[in-house]
């Protein structure tokens, strides 16, 4: 047996010596370290020696297979070396590289940017607000009861913290809530666009839990229902295309009077009804003139200031962007890389 060692101890070693490749060099350790190798069938032998032998051959059999595996590493480093030297002294510098895949903007930037630079002309100027923020700004200073609907746990996502003077704190389920925080800047006339991150407690194919939302506010003297209809229009025109028309239906706002519902016909079917509009037209948001106690609460008199505002949120406004053809607004916050790259 000792021999037989001596003998596999020669061979490999004269046999690794000679490998230049690492496939080859992965075979050879198959041959003397797999399952059916030659170390293997001489440790198959050692239970059939004599107790004094086992101690002797075992020791031997045990220093071998070490000797082997270190070889075998020492070789395959050497051979990897000389692979990437071999790479490194190929290359040319003069040839072009590989230049890596660039991607592009998520679609809610691209609509965001879009609709920054089409109220840009009329002199609507982009400001943020925060995203959470206290009860008075989002209901209070907007003319919203304590019992209004919109108010209820169901309907709003309320912070665990303590309430303080302006009530308890929430994340703000509307941009409208920057409203009375840019007229207590003091600065009239205004002309802004706010937009920030909302949160409401909604879920299907067109209402999301966290969605985006642009806020428009126009306060200056003489601003009536026209100004706002024109300005609505254009943005329309502008954004959604030729072809898109636009309606007003009187609702009912506490922070507007009057107040409006913005639809418009659907860029799946236009105006045809599918599942997504089911009867041709879409919400998109509210608009009206505001109304005087909002104005009051900041620190504006309603008799010499009148404007406008509208809120829409920014993923369905993108949805019914002509040529989009999305049907489910959840589908813009998967992250599946096979739907961005369509955009």
């Amino acid at each position: 047996m000792k021999t037989r060692i001596n003998k596999a101890q020669k061979q490999f070693e004269k046999e690794i010596n000679s490998i230049e490749d690492i496939k080859l060099l992965e075979e050879l350790r198959i041959e003397y370290l797999g399952r059916e190798g030659i170390m293997t069938k001489i440790f198959d032998g050692i239970p059939h020696l004599s107790a004094e032998q086992k101690k002797i051959i075992g020791k031997e059999a045990n220093k071998l297979k070490n000797e082997i595996n270190q070889l075998f590493q020492d070789k395959q480093e050497q051979l990897l070396s000389e692979k990437k030297s071999n790479v490194q002294e190929k290359f040319y510098k003069s040839l072009p590289g590989i230049k890596p895949e660039i991607g592009h903007l998520h679609i809610i930037t691209q609509a965001i940017r879009e609709i920054t630079e089409i109220f840009k002309p009329l002199g609507f100027n982009k400001v943020r607000y925060p995203e959470v923020d206290w009860e008075y700004f989002a209901f209070d200073s907007l003319n919203m009861p304590k019992d209004h609907p919109a108010r209820d746990e169901w309907e709003t996502f309320f912070v665990k913290a303590p309430a303080g003077k302006r009530g308890k704190m929430i994340i703000t389920p509307h941009t409208s809530s920057g409203q009375v925080r840019e007229m207590l800047k003091g600065a009239l006339p205004i002309r802004m666009l706010n937009i920030s991150r909302c949160g409401r407690r909604e879920m299907d194919i067109g209402h999301i839990p966290t969605f985006y939302q642009f806020e428009g506010l126009l306060i200056d003297k003489n601003i009536t229902i026209a100004n706002l209809k024109g300005t609505l229009e254009y943005f329309a025109k502008n954004f959604f295309g030729e072809s898109r028309k636009i309606r007003l239906r009187p609702y009912d706002f506490r922070f507007t009077e009057p107040s409006f519902e913005i639809d418009i016909n659907c860029g799946l079917c236009l105006g045809a009804g599918c599942k997504f509009c089911r009867g041709g037209w879409v919400e998109l948001g509210g608009a009206g003139m505001v109304h005087p106690n909002v104005l009051k609460a900041g620190k504006v008199d309603p008799k010499k200031y009148s404007g406008f505002a509208f809120g829409w949120g920014v993923e369905r406004t993108y949805m019914m962007k002509s040529g989009t053809k999305l049907s489910d607004i959840r589908d813009l916050f998967k992250n599946d890389f096979r739907f961005l790259t369509q955009f």
